[in-house]
């Protein structure tokens, strides 16, 4: 297995525990008024604002463990630049990402015109996020496995 396979699949990981323990945090702290009220707004603005740079300085700090453990136990650095076969599995992850993303901004927007509270509507575009980054990574492994 590649050193891009296994980032790929140690990135899939650390999303989901990212996500999962994010939220089990911050969901207890779900406000009781109604579904309309300012601090439910506030609560969901909050949520996306804090998730965003906490996710990045997780994801930071478990890139760097990752490379100390894959350096020391397979005595291979990271690769130290990308060529065009690289550059391609990202485009095409990135494209796959944008779709997933969209189709979730058009449920999310789809729940406001059926009339379903907002709280739907963060919770469908938290999700399409973490979704997307997730299809990135497993459309990485894929086009590494498979090939381009």
């Amino acid at each position: 297995m590649s050193f891009q396979e296994r980032r790929s699949i140690v990135n899939v990981f650390s999303t989901i525990l990212i996500s999962a323990v994010y939220s089990a945090y911050m969901l207890p702290r779900y406000p009781a008024g109604g579904d309309y009220s300012a601090e439910v707004f506030r609560f969901w603005g909050l949520f996306l604002v804090i998730l965003i740079p906490v996710s990045i300085v997780a994801k930071i700090i478990i890139h760097i463990v990752f490379s100390i453990i894959n350096t020391v136990a397979t005595n291979e650095a990271e690769p130290a630049m990308m060529d065009e076969r690289d550059k391609l599995i990202e485009l095409k992850s990135a494209r796959n990402t944008l779709y997933v993303f969209m189709l979730g901004f058009l449920l999310a927007m789809g729940s406001l015109v059926i009339e379903m509270p907002p709280s739907v509507m963060f919770i469908i575009l938290i999700c399409a996020g973490i979704l997307s980054e997730m299809v990135d990574e497993i459309s990485k492994f894929y086009f590494y496995r498979r090939g381009v």
